[in-house]
């Protein structure tokens, strides 16, 4: 008996020690944290809004936390010391003030967010920053610009995820918020919270009609309950689990390889001859 209880116990901190994935920070420990020579840290920012009538207020940051996850995964096993840090739950929102608690942070907060995180990782000689972005409000270019000349020893760039590759190549209309790539996505990532498609609006979202606002050489910011009713702007009807997972293996696959090569290239030899 005795002998049973003792494997039933191992087995059970096995199981335990299993699902603690050392490349995510909310997830490991000190004892392991402290002995690691981590490389480059990854920073999810997503955003808390409405996402049409059928996916959650949460979409951006689930999106956020798994690609940063997988893709850390995958370079993890290459070899690459990433570490994953939670995921900011806000987002610029300045278009969305009157829709119901859509969350917003404005881009000076950001920057102040991003400067105490940077501040962190540097007491502590990490040298890389990505940020896996999931929200189209943010826009850290400017950030990282300014970024530079506060701490010129630290890289830092923004991953788009949804931007890797051609979304057509995946979807037949992959929608701009909330639409068939958005809706595929969380269906294979979340499905427990997506409801089912017939609660979802169509996506009809509104155009600028000034040309240059039109043809994106001018650009502006949208007011969001003008430009649709159901607050997406893409029709998710075609959406599937399949094909959210078969984009999540080649956005991750591409992150990966370039964790992989970011983290074994100096800082002072980035550039070709």
């Amino acid at each position: 008996m005795e002998a049973g209880i003792s494997t039933l116990i191992a087995f059970n901190l096995d199981s335990i020690f299993m699902k603690q994935r050392p490349y995510l920070l909310s997830e490991t420990n000190w004892k392991t944290v402290k002995g690691s020579n981590f490389k480059i840290a990854l920073l999810p920012w997503g955003a808390t809004e409405a996402h049409n009538y059928h996916l959650p207020y949460g979409t951006d940051n689930y999106e956020s936390e798994y690609v940063a996850a997988e893709s850390a995964r995958l370079a993890w096993e290459k070899g690459a010391k990433i570490i994953v840090l939670p995921c900011i739950p806000f987002g610029v929102n300045t278009g969305q003030l009157d829709v119901k608690l859509c969350m917003n942070l404005n881009p000076s907060t950001q920057y102040a967010i991003l400067k105490d995180v940077v501040d962190v990782l540097l007491r502590h000689n990490i040298h890389k920053l990505v940020i896996i972005n999931s929200h189209g409000g943010n826009n850290f270019k400017n950030m990282i610009r300014e970024m530079s000349i506060d701490f010129p020893g630290m890289f830092i760039c923004s991953v788009d995820w949804w931007r890797i590759g051609n979304a057509k190549e995946y979807f037949e209309e992959p929608g701009d918020h909330a639409g068939e790539l958005e809706t595929s996505v969380m269906m294979y990532i979340q499905p427990d919270l997506v409801l089912p498609l017939k609660e979802a609006g169509k996506g009809m979202g509104k155009g600028f009609k000034i040309k240059g606002l039109k043809d994106g050489w001018v650009s502006a910011q949208r007011q969001w309950t003008k430009v649709t009713e159901d607050t997406g702007v893409g029709n998710p009807e075609k959406s599937t689990a399949e094909k959210g997972n078969v984009f999540l293996e080649m956005t991750t696959q591409e992150i990966s390889a370039f964790l992989v090569d970011l983290e074994k290239t100096d800082l002072e030899d980035l550039y070709e001859k």
